[in-house]
């Protein structure tokens, strides 16, 4: 459903020299017919079929780094069949690479959500990841690998700095290879910068709830694990606590319901409402800022006890990850 819109929209682009390669990881679906279609249409495009994966291997890692064996530029551009690329997006992603010294660049775009629970949950979960890193210049100018984040939808390195990073290997057995690449670019000395690019990139990442849970679910806790210096006990207790910041945002609406209730007296009930209209206000913003209607705000309880459900089934099923019906 995603690959010729995808494709379509990187061959429109405005960069001088473009060399596409669509990497066919053993699909059924009839994804690999529509590429060779495409490609028959188009000599800048090539189909490469990636080999059987490897043990100790995830999927996705192993798909980019058979495009990459498969690649004669100088510029690695990594990106998902889920995305769409605007005209002038490589150029300035680019361009802006090469203007800041960046070793990784990496691009946000817009998160499209058109299901009830795409519009529920989306919105509220990249609040989250934002107050994490607080804020992507944030982000780009600290020197700490643990403060350090890309998004795997938009990856873009020179391919002397993939070389020297071993590629996608370096990082094949961790789910969420984006984080991982960041920090380890960082950690080597180099620079990993990641700006905001709404009008240039947009992704439909998932369709339904169902799609929300296997997708959040598949990597939210392992690069939770990733963000955190976590010590022999810390590594314990963090499966018990990750479900807890998604809840956070509920405490006004508790202290206002135990204040209503009279357990903790008026000054409780004065400010539970404050702090709620304050916390309602700051998700309106979230919500606008995604494109969508603020009064959206008003499902964010919704949404923290949803994500934080998924939280918890995934920090439950731990290691143990199974994407596209692999494990």
């Amino acid at each position: 459903r995603n690959i010729e819109a995808c494709a379509r929209s990187v061959l429109a682009s405005d960069y001088p020299r473009l060399e596409v390669i669509v990497v066919d990881d053993h699909s059924t679906d009839g994804t690999g017919d529509i590429v060779r279609r495409l490609a028959a249409e188009d000599a800048r495009l090539r189909v490469v079929q990636a080999p059987d994966l490897p043990e100790g291997w995830f999927g996705k890692q192993w798909a980019c780094q058979t495009g990459a064996r498969a690649a004669t530029g100088d510029v690695f551009c990594f990106t998902d069949a889920d995305t769409r690329h605007g005209r002038e997006l490589l150029s300035r992603s680019v361009g802006a690479m090469r203007a800041r010294g960046a070793d990784l660049f990496s691009v946000a775009g817009h998160q499209e959500a058109r299901s009830f629970w795409e519009k529920v949950i989306q919105p509220f979960v990249f609040s989250i990841l934002l107050s994490r890193y607080g804020g992507l210049e944030a982000m780009s100018r600290s020197t700490k690998p643990l403060d350090k984040i890309a998004n795997g939808q938009f990856i873009l390195m020179a391919r002397g700095t993939y070389a020297a990073l071993g590629g996608h290997e370096s990082v094949k057995d961790h789910v969420a290879e984006d984080l991982r690449l960041a920090q380890l670019v960082t950690a080597r000395g180099m620079k990993a910068h990641m700006l905001l690019a709404r009008d240039h990139l947009s992704t439909r990442m998932y369709t339904s709830l169902a799609e929300i849970r296997r997708g959040w679910g598949k990597n939210v806790y392992a690069a939770g694990r990733d963000t955190l210096p976590l010590g022999p006990v810390t590594a314990k207790i963090f499966p018990w606590i990750f479900p807890l910041p998604a809840l956070l945002p509920l405490l006004p609406l508790l202290c206002l319901a135990l204040g209503a209730l009279g357990v903790w007296g008026e000054a409780a009930l004065f400010f539970g409402a404050v702090t709620s209209v304050a916390t309602l206000l700051y998700y309106a913003g979230v919500y606008a800022f995604s494109r969508l209607n603020p009064l959206w705000a008003l499902t964010y309880p919704l949404a923290a006890l949803t994500f934080s459900g998924i939280c918890a089934e995934a920090a439950w099923r731990g290691s143990k990850v199974e994407w596209k019906g692999r494990g």
